[in-house]
C-alpha cells in the first residue's frame, strides 16, 4: 500500500548505494577512496538519524532532513529577505512557531535587542502594566466547570488540548498528547473521531466530543444511541461532553473518510464497520430546533450521571445563537459550557472558500457570545472556552479579557510534538509523523520524548501567562478585562479595549435598553422553537 512506501528513505538508500559502488571502484582506482570516505560518512550520519529519538524529521528523512536545520541556521537578515520574514503568517509566523518549540524543549525563550513587532502599525495591541506588579508563584491556573444542574463539576486547567481526532492525528501523536495531559494535569479534547485505544492508554482527562456522526455512540444507521453513550460516558477518564455544532476550519461543512482509509483502529474508535465510507453529515439528526437542542443537552447530562455538558461552535448567523439562548431561558436548561471556535482555528483540511471566508473570527465570536449571555442574564451559569490560534501567553490573556474562562489550542500542541507546518495534514504524508496514518511515518514521533515536550509547553506557557498577569497587577488571568488592552487604530491614535471590545450591561436584552451594537434587532427576530429567521437580519 502507498502508506507503506519507503520513498522518504530514497535519498539515504541512494547514498548507501553510492558507498558500495565506491568500495567496488577501489579495485580500479585508489581515488575511489575519496568517494568511500564522503558517502560512507553520510551513510553513518543516516544510520544515526534513523536511530536517534530527538528529531522526527531526521527519523523520516535521514541525511536530507539536515538541510532544513541548515536553512534554520541561516543568518536572520539573509533569511528574512531571501526566504521568509519572521513575521510572515503561513498561517503561523516563524516567531510564533519558535516560541512554541523553545518552550516545548525547555530552552531559552527570551529575545534580545528589543521587539521586532511593528508597534506603530494600526492594529498593534498591548497590555497595560502596573507600577505595583504581583509575584505569582503558582501558575497552575484552574477553573471550575459545571452549572447548577451538573453533579460532577470538573476542575480544569485554563489551557487544554483542542479537538483533534484520532484518524487525523497518528496513534503516537494522540498518545504523546494524552500522556502529557495526564502528567501535567490538563484536558485533551478527543475531536469528533471518538475515543481511541491511545486516548485510553495515555490515561489523561478527556473531553469527549460528539459531532453529527455520533462516533462512539451511534446506531448502525448513524443516529444517536443513548445506551451506547451512557456506557461510554461512565468512563471516569471522561470529564466533560462537548457537542460539536461547527468548527472554525469549515463551519457548516460535513466530511467523509473513504472506506480505503478506515483502518481497524479507526473503526474501533468510531464504532463503524470496515469497508464502508465514514460519513460526517453537515448537521445533527438528534435535534432540529433550539428547544430540542436544549432537551438533548439535558439528556446527555442525565445519561452521563451529571457530568458537564456543553457545545462548541464557530459563530455564524448570530440570530441562531440567540435562538438557543432564548430556548435556555424558556426551558431553564443551560449548557455547562460553550466553546467558541474562531474561523482562524482548525487543524482539519477545508475547501479554500471555507477556510478563508466562512465563519466569524475568534475576537468577534467570543465578544458576541459573552455579551449575549450577559444580555440574557445567563453568563454566571455558563463557562466559555475559546480556541483559534491561541499559542502564547498574550493570546490567552486577550481571550480572557474578551470574556473567556479558559483557552484551548490544537496547532500549538501540534508544534510541541514536532509539527513543522508542512501543511500536508490531509495527504497522509506528514514528514514528522504527527498527522498521518502511515505507521512508518508515525514511527518517527517518539512518544516519551514528545510527551515531555507537551508537558514543558503547557507549563512554560502558563508560567509566561503568570508573569504577564502579575505585571498587570492581577492575581489570576480571570482578572483580565477589556480595559487592560490598548489597540492602536492609526499611526497616532490608540483606544482602550473598553471602546473596542466593551462588556455590555447584564440583562440588557431583557430590558430593551438602547441598542448600540445591533443585538436587539437580532434578539427580536430569534425564536426558541425554530432556527428559521423571523425577519431579515441574521
Amino acid at each position: 500500500m502507498e502508506y507503506q512506501s519507503l520513498e522518504r528513505f530514497s535519498f539515504f538508500i541512494g547514498i548507501a548505494a553510492l558507498t558500495l559502488v565506491c568500495l567496488v571502484l577501489v579495485l580500479l582506482s585508489p581515488w575511489a577512496w575519496v568517494g568511500v570516505a564522503i558517502f560512507g560518512a553520510l551513510t553513518l550520519v543516516g544510520i544515526h538519524d534513523v536511530r536517534q529519538t530527538r528529531h522526527s524529521i531526521l527519523r523520516n528523512y535521514p541525511i536530507l532532513g539536515h538541510m532544513r536545520f541548515m536553512f534554520e541556521g541561516i543568518r536572520p537578515e539573509i533569511r528574512q529577505y531571501l526566504i521568509e520574514s519572521d513575521h510572515d503568517e503561513l498561517p503561523f509566523s516563524r516567531d510564533e512557531r519558535s516560541i512554541v518549540y523553545q518552550r516545548a524543549k525547555g530552552v531559552e525563550d527570551k529575545r534580545p535587542f528589543g521587539t521586532r513587532a511593528r508597534v506603530y502599525d494600526a492594529g498593534y495591541e498591548w497590555i497595560t502594566h502596573s507600577i505595583q506588579p504581583k509575584h505569582i508563584t503558582d501558575t497552575n491556573f484552574r477553573v471550575d466547570i459545571g452549572g447548577p444542574d451538573c453533579k460532577q463539576p470538573y476542575n480544569a486547567s485554563i489551557y487544554n488540548v483542542s479537538a483533534m481526532s484520532f484518524g487525523s492525528l497518528s496513534s503516537n501523536a494522540i498518545l504523546a498528547l494524552n500522556s502529557g495531559a495526564k502528567a501535567a494535569g490538563f484536558a485533551h479534547d478527543t475531536g469528533e473521531g471518538g475515543i481511541s485505544r491511545y486516548h485510553r492508554q495515555g490515561g489523561g482527562d478527556l473531553i469527549w466530543q460528539i459531532a453529527s456522526g455520533y462516533f462512539g455512540c451511534r446506531t448502525p444507521d448513524g443516529r444517536f444511541d443513548p445506551d451506547r453513550f451512557a456506557e461510554q460516558a461512565a468512563d471516569p477518564q471522561i470529564k466533560m461532553i462537548e457537542v460539536k455544532l461547527s468548527q472554525g476550519a469549515k463551519p457548516g461543512h460535513g466530511g467523509m473518510l473513504p472506506a480505503a482509509k478506515v483502518t481497524p483502529e479507526i473503526a474501533e474508535a468510531r464504532g463503524i464497520p470496515m469497508g464502508v465510507d465514514c460519513i460526517s453529515p453537515a448537521g445533527h439528526s438528534a435535534f432540529s430546533t433550539p428547544l430540542e437542542f436544549m432537551a438533548f443537552i439535558a439528556k446527555l447530562r442525565e445519561l452521563s450521571k451529571g457530568k458537564p455538558v456543553g457545545f462548541k461552535l464557530c459563530i455564524g448567523h448570530r440570530r441562531e445563537f440567540m435562538c438557543m439562548v432564548k430556548a435556555m431561558l424558556e426551558t431553564g436548561i443551560t449548557p455547562d459550557f460553550i466553546v467558541v471556535d474562531g474561523k482562524e482555528g482548525g487543524t482539519g483540511a477545508a475547501p479554500l472558500e471555507f477556510a478563508n471566508h466562512m465563519g466569524m473570527p475568534l475576537v468577534e465570536g467570543l465578544t458576541f457570545t459573552h455579551n449575549t449571555l450577559r444580555g440574557a442574564g445567563l453568563r454566571d451559569r455558563i463557562r466559555i472556552g475559546a480556541s483559534g490560534k491561541l499559542i502564547t501567553a498574550f493570546d490567552i490573556a486577550k481571550a480572557f479579557a474578551l470574556g473567556a474562562d479558559w483557552a484551548n489550542s490544537a496547532r500549538g500542541f501540534m508544534f510541541s510534538i514536532g509539527c513543522i507546518q508542512a501543511q500536508a495534514c490531509h495527504t497522509n504524508h506528514c514528514p514528522v509523523g504527527v498527522a498521518t496514518q502511515d505507521p512508518l511515518r508515525a514511527r518517527a514521533l517518539v512518544v516519551p520524548n514528545k510527551t515531555q515536550r507537551v508537558i514543558n509547553f503547557h507549563k512554560n506557557t502558563l508560567k509566561a501567562l503568570g508573569e504577564l498577569t502579575g505585571a498587570a497587577g492581577l492575581d489570576h488571568p480571570s482578572g483580565f478585562l477589556p480595559h487592560h488592552l490598548i489597540v492602536r487604530e492609526t499611526d497616532h491614535d490608540m483606544v482602550t479595549g473598553d471602546e473596542v471590545y466593551p462588556y455590555l450591561p447584564e440583562g440588557f436584552l431583557l430590558r430593551e435598553e438602547q441598542d448600540r451594537f445591533g443585538y436587539l434587532l437580532r434578539w427580536k427576530r430569534a425564536h426558541p422553537a425554530s432556527f428559521a429567521p423571523q425577519g431579515a437580519y441574521v
